[in-house]
């Protein structure tokens, strides 16, 4: 199966938000409790360096990318956001579009790239490993989700292009 990875696009909003809602499911990839509607959600993401992957044109991922702070001294650091849908995990479309994300994002002027992982998200804490992220430390008890404390892996990846 070919993944093909292009940009994404509003009329993509209903897949990606189906998976985004599969993501919120699992209870071990985002704090949001709800899916938010398009403009909530474009809102919150940098405009450029937001990707769909395909498999025989059916959206089964996405990645993307959103600020740290609004701050311009922090204009070249972005939080990474990547999703796949259920049914497709583990066929290394999250690498795929993890490492389009890095390549774009440094295209467009991106020297850190961040990534806050909950502690029992295992494989996504190994995929941001395996494409340069580093570990930088654990986040104990950053969030309570449905009366649970989680902690949060912090990975971030410097670019070596940009000086």
């Amino acid at each position: 199966m070919e993944t093909v990875v292009r940009r994404l696009l509003k009329s993509d909003w209903d897949s990606v938000s189906e998976i985004y809602k599969e993501g919120i499911t699992t209870k071990m990839a985002t704090f949001e409790t709800e899916v938010p509607n398009w403009q909530q959600w474009n809102a919150k993401y940098i405009s450029v360096c937001r990707f769909v992957a395909l498999i025989k044109e059916e959206i089964v991922g996405f990645a993307v990318l959103s600020p740290v702070s609004k701050r311009n001294v922090y204009k070249g650091v972005a939080e990474v956001s990547v999703y796949v849908s259920n049914e497709f995990r583990g066929k290394y479309i999250g690498e795929t579009l993890l490492k389009t994300l890095i390549e774009e994002s440094e295209a467009h002027g991106f020297w850190t790239l961040q990534a806050s992982i909950f502690s029992e998200n295992i494989a996504s804490i190994n995929l941001h490993l395996k494409c340069g992220f580093r570990a930088v430390g654990v986040r104990e008890r950053i969030g309570k989700l449905y009366g649970k404390w989680y902690d949060n892996h912090f990975l971030e990846r410097r670019s070596n292009k940009i000086n």
